[in-house]
């Protein structure tokens, strides 16, 4: 099986919230939270399932790491290739 290897650079403040909506998406193996040099402080293996109570401790430390660092990149590793972002909606004049 291929895996796809995507990266997020996040502010501190939102890491936690980028994570959470990471694991929500499904097709995540393993998340890897790091520095702006490259140094590994956390990684998250994410086995089908995860919630609450496992969920908990990982979103814990994350916060942790993150109240130590100000900037953070968040490696993701996915089963399938993530698609493209949507273009955001134009709004209609009434």
């Amino acid at each position: 099986m291929e895996n796809f290897k995507e990266e997020f650079k996040v502010k501190s403040e939102e890491v936690i919230e980028k994570v959470k909506e990471l694991l929500h998406e499904g097709n995540v193996r393993k998340l890897i939270i790091k520095d702006e040099d490259g140094k590994t402080y956390l990684e998250i293996p994410v086995t089908f399932g995860i919630i609450g109570a496992i969920l908990a401790p990982a979103l814990a430390a994350v916060g942790a790491v993150a109240a130590m660092v100000a900037n953070l990149k968040i490696e993701v590793i996915r089963t399938e290739e993530p698609e493209p972002p949507k273009p955001p909606e134009e709004k209609k004049e009434n």
